[in-house]
């Protein structure tokens, strides 16, 4: 009985961890080039409803992925434009970009509210592998395929940024801008990359929500998962590694508040994550110094050619 409780919370773990985990990969990579996005949660729900949009009149949800995505990337563009070209505030941006698309998307939604989903992308079971003990019934048995999308891009980001060319650009961009334009970087062009890697995954992020996860559109469905991500970013100390066990514990923690409902009060369930959340940034922030040595010298420092 407590076997198989472990077992499909877990499993369930992995569906609430995935939009978590996607948010938290593309910022990664924003705010590792200098770029904090805080409109996270807007081009979430962006994505969310241009993907079920697109699959309710398209009856394809494969592309209501790929418009999400689009979604995400173009909303990413619009921080990076006022950030990066701009030079406008970064926070003031993102906060604004936020603010757009929960306005958007609950004017474009209102016809779609109540809706059912008729093509949704199914949940898979892998054969051979669903028979490993334990490991198993939890990652191999009525999975999402964007689950394991979720889980391959980890490591290949990951070896991305730590162990490519690629990945010192990014991150001498994040560290030291100024160096890194003289040595014949495109510091720009790094940003904007990056920036809008973060918009289309935090896009696809959304439409996962919108067509596997729960396959219907309300307003507002994101549920603050946005700013999760944010705190995810800073507790994974802008790792993607970190950044896939903290989405999980997040993810393990949205889940159980929902199981524990008949023996806690409903409303304490709900904060619990985000509560989870504050306690794990000021325990990061009192601590060792470690932490802020990890963080880009250069984040939300816009760039201007021959300043220092």
């Amino acid at each position: 009985m407590i076997e198989a409780w472990v077992i499909g919370t877990l499993a369930r773990t992995l569906a609430y961890g995935t939009p978590l985990l996607l948010g938290t990969l593309g910022e990664i990579y924003s705010e590792r080039s200098g770029v904090v996005n805080l409109g996270v949660e807007g081009m979430m729900i962006m994505g969310a409803i241009s993907a079920f949009a697109t699959a309710f009149t398209t009856g394809n949800p494969w592309l209501g992925i790929l418009v999400a995505a689009i979604a995400g990337g173009l909303a990413a563009l619009v921080h990076a434009f006022a950030s990066i070209t701009l030079r406008a505030n970064q926070v003031v941006s993102g906060l604004a970009l936020t603010m757009l698309g929960l306005g958007l998307s609950g004017l474009f939604g209102k016809g779609f509210e109540g809706k059912p989903l008729d093509s949704t992308i199914s949940n898979v079971t892998v054969p051979l592998l669903k028979d490993i003990p334990y490991l198993g019934k939890i990652l191999f048995i009525d999975q999402n395929p964007i689950v394991y999308i979720s889980i391959v891009l980890t490591p290949i980001l990951s070896y991305i940024l730590f162990k490519t060319s690629i990945g010192i650009t990014i991150r001498s961009v994040g560290e030291n801008p100024a160096a890194a334009d003289s040595a014949g970087i495109n510091v720009w062009k790094v940003r904007y990359a990056c920036v809008l890697l973060g918009g289309v995954l935090a896009g696809i992020a959304g439409g996962y929500l919108s067509i596997a996860y729960r396959p219907a559109w309300t307003q507002g469905m994101t549920g603050g998962m946005g700013w999760l991500v944010i705190a995810l970013t800073i507790f994974a100390s802008w790792k993607p590694g970190r950044g896939l066990v903290g989405a999980y514990i997040f993810g393990a923690l949205i889940h159980l508040s929902y199981r524990l409902q008949p023996f806690v009060a409903p409303q304490l369930l709900k904060m619990m994550p985000y509560a989870f959340a504050i306690l794990a940034l000021v325990a990061l922030a009192i601590g060792p110094g470690k932490q802020k040595s990890e963080e880009p010298n250069s984040l939300m420092e816009p760039y201007v050619r021959g300043e220092k």
